[in-house]
């Protein structure tokens, strides 16, 4: 067993820089809102569209990488769609007017979409449930630092050089990243076809019979929808947060996305408590008690006079939303472990998905109305996804 560990870290470490690639690039447009709706004199919800465009990209091929990563490798896919995050990134970085900035970031969005859901679903075929829970902890260690990564890099940026140059730095990162992945693959070339991987190598099955069957399950559906209405309700409003820092209370571009920056650190608080809040609360307990902390989070957003207020609102936020959304990846490897790949990509179309409703209708509002009514309904909503999907699970238990 200590051989088979020690055999998982180095590509799990990588698997991390990846994902923190990937979260930066997701979440550095929005600190960028205002300095891109100055650089192209085009509003804040108009602007929002550059956080949909990926996002949107993001979820829609989902649907591609499930069965690819199945059929040919998922750390080998991982390994080339890094590589070519570097283009639209360059695309991004150069455009010249808006329209162009949205086709080069869901060109980015489309590319990137592989790195998270694949590394995933190549963790659920290489570590055993019961250790699962904990890698995965420390995987998401590279996405959370990714997301504090972007808010840091975009918020920054906007108030030195540009917008231009948050984009372009996240071009060497993914080069870089890129160059690590395939120095890995050229030393392990049996890295996805490990004789303990179920879901690795060989297709599992045409996409369409995959997708039917996955959808035929019950326990999925509610997996699915689960995410969908997270993803919606969570990070379709968290994206507003800096802009509305920025303009109600006079913040910079920088304090408010490093303010943002501290959902990070409380999703690293989960990571390393995540083996004492399991056994403490079980996943029916997390997902309940997050659902609850993200209510009080948006609650302090909504109602706080100052932006004092937002700094517990983004700990306990953080913390919240890793203890429901972890709870969630983890049933999201077992939904369909013959074909993982395809299942674990589903998820995270329906995440990003919901997260691309989630912006085009807080875009829709935001020019019109305050963003503490988007935090409120976010308050209201996030705890009945908690408690609805902790219910839910202890049914699904009992009848196992």
């Amino acid at each position: 067993m200590k051989s088979t560990e020690f055999s998982e870290k180095r590509p799990i470490l990588l698997l991390a820089f990846a994902a923190f690639a990937s979260s930066s690039s997701m979440r550095v447009c929005d600190p960028l809102l205002p300095a891109l709706a100055s650089s192209f004199a085009i509003t804040t919800g108009v602007a929002a569209q550059a956080i949909s465009a990926f996002s949107i990209a993001y979820g829609l091929f989902q649907v591609v990488y499930g069965p690819l990563g199945d059929r040919y490798g998922k750390f080998r896919l991982i390994a080339w769609t890094t590589l070519a995050c570097t283009v639209g990134g360059i695309g991004a970085t150069l455009a010249t007017d808006f329209a162009w900035l949205l086709i080069f970031r869901a060109t980015t969005g489309a590319a990137v979409a592989a790195i998270i859901p694949l590394s995933m679903a190549w963790i659920g075929d290489n570590v055993a449930y019961e250790r699962r829970q904990a890698t995965l902890a420390r995987f998401l260690m590279g996405q959370i630092a990714g997301i504090a990564g972007g808010q840091l890099i975009g918020g920054a940026f906007a108030d030195t050089l540009g917008w231009r140059w948050a984009l372009g730095s996240l071009v060497c990162v993914y080069f870089v990243v890129a160059a690590l992945l395939f120095a890995e693959l050229w030393r392990n070339r049996s890295i996805d076809r490990r004789p303990d991987a179920p879901g690795s190598g060989a297709a599992g099955g045409h996409f369409l019979a995959q997708t039917l069957a996955l959808f035929s399950i019950r326990w999925a559906r509610v997996v699915l929808i689960s995410v969908f209405l997270e993803g919606m309700s969570f990070y379709g409003v968290l994206a507003f947060i800096p802009s509305y820092l920025h303009q109600a209370f006079g913040l910079s571009l920088t304090g408010a996305g490093a303010i943002l920056g501290l959902y990070a650190l409380g999703g690293f608080g989960y990571t390393l408590a995540a083996r004492r809040l399991v056994a403490r609360l079980g996943e029916a307990g997390l997902a309940k008690g997050g659902g609850l902390l993200l209510g009080l989070a948006f609650v302090l957003l909504a109602a706080g006079p100052s932006w004092h207020w937002a700094l517990p609102a983004c700990l306990a936020a953080g913390l919240g939303f890793y203890m429901l959304h972890n709870t969630l990846q983890i049933n999201a490897t077992q939904m369909a472990p013959s074909h993982r790949g395809t299942a674990v990509s589903m998820f995270a179309a329906a995440l990003y998905l919901g997260q691309s409703a989630g912006v085009l209708a807080a875009a829709s509002l935001i020019d019109v109305a305050s963003p503490r009514w988007l935090f409120a309904a976010s308050a209201c909503i996030l705890p009945l996804i908690g408690l609805g999907f902790g219910r839910a699970l202890q049914r699904h238990r009992a009848h196992m």
